[in-house]
């Protein structure tokens, strides 16, 4: 599915203070036709308070949202063309699954012939054909969150808001429900709008991905583009793992760190600029010693099913490395790094921001 250039939701300066504290800091942020959109970052960091913004559940105290470049800050949820899919569900334990998703389509008084149509449709497209009897509290966590989801795109709405929706499902449940929601996101060819905390359901859902901290936002791009081009120490510590060592940018294209110097693919830095080098652990090959760019000795292993992660001390840096192949404890090795396995990063404070 392709995702259009029309712009959808504009957050224009949009500020959210609660009693004195700012949740949300002047964010500017755009999203567009058909895109899944992911909002990630860790506690406390603003995600939820955008999405409550999108939403209609809160108003900023200063800034603007606009829909289809409408002024909708005040305009209530039931009049934006956007339902939300709690992390609690919010499903009727009173109500069958039927009349749970149906309970939008008969506040909006649609025929009774239309809202058996529309029911029924979108519980095939969520997998419960046949559950429409079914009592709530006899389904499963994974089934609740399918009737969540079924009973907000009944209403067939331009954007779905999604908070947190697979944090109470075990692991190999969460991760078949991403790729379900992915495929449904294609298939009904309309907005999502994510919120998580877990970067691997970021990497895996997402087109576009909003990091965010301390009521800002930090970096927006595709995931590959954020996992291989952070733009702060703070977007490639919470991207993935990482190696963050400080450097000097000798000129173009040339890096020191660890003591050695390493042909890098980055330019436009100064000569001689301090900066911070990121080292993906998958970037560093395990080699003999004599074959390496730098040498040291493995400290730890770990087998983390897919790898083995090692922790090889090279003097005054340990570095964190990923290898299908043991290597064990006590072994001396060298390390190579390949120029595009190397990130430079502009010095940063400790707001992230460049120095």
């Amino acid at each position: 599915m392709m995702v259009e250039d029309t712009h959808l939701i504009d957050l224009e300066n949009c500020t959210k203070e609660f009693d004195g504290f700012e949740a949300l800091k002047s964010v500017n942020l755009y999203i567009r036709k058909r895109e899944f959109v992911t909002l990630l970052g860790p506690s406390g960091c603003g995600k939820t308070t955008t999405l409550r913004l999108i939403g209609g559940f809160e108003q900023p105290t200063s800034g603007r949202v606009l829909f289809e470049g409408t002024d909708i800050t005040h305009l209530p949820p039931y009049r934006r063309h956007v339902n939300t899919v709690f992390q609690k569900y919010a499903l009727f334990p009173h109500l069958n699954v039927f009349e749970n998703v149906a309970f939008g389509l008969k506040i909006a008084k649609v025929s009774r012939q239309d809202i058996k149509r529309r029911v029924g449709a979108m519980l095939d497209m969520v997998g419960l054909c046949g559950y429409e009897k079914r009592d709530i509290e006899a389904l499963s966590g994974g089934q609740q969150q399918r009737v969540a989801i079924a009973r907000a795109l009944v209403n067939e709405p331009e954007v779905l808001l999604l908070d947190e929706p697979l944090g109470a499902l075990d692991q190999r449940l969460r991760k078949d429900m991403q790729l379900e929601l992915k495929k449904m996101q294609q298939r009904l060819g309309i907005t999502f709008i994510y919120v998580t905390h877990d970067q691997e359901e970021a990497l895996t859902m997402s087109d576009t991905i909003v990091v965010m901290r301390d009521g800002r936002i930090h970096q927006i791009g595709t995931p590959k583009k954020i996992y291989d081009e952070p733009k702060n120490a703070f977007v490639a510590d919470f991207i993935g793992e990482s190696n963050i060592l400080p450097g000097t940018m000798l000129r173009d294209r040339l890096v020191r760190f660890a003591g050695t110097e390493f042909v890098c693919v980055d330019s436009g830095f100064g000569t001689n600029e301090d900066v911070d080098v990121v080292l993906r652990p998958e970037d560093i090959d395990v080699t003999a010693v004599e074959s390496g760019m730098l040498q040291g000795v493995v400290r730890s292993v770990l087998f983390k099913g897919v790898h083995y992660e090692m922790m090889v001390e090279t003097g005054e840096h340990v570095f964190k490395v990923h290898s299908t192949d043991l290597t064990p404890e006590g072994a001396r090795v060298g390390l190579v790094i390949l120029p595009d396995g190397i990130h430079i990063m502009k010095k940063q404070d400790e707001g992230g921001m460049a120095v």
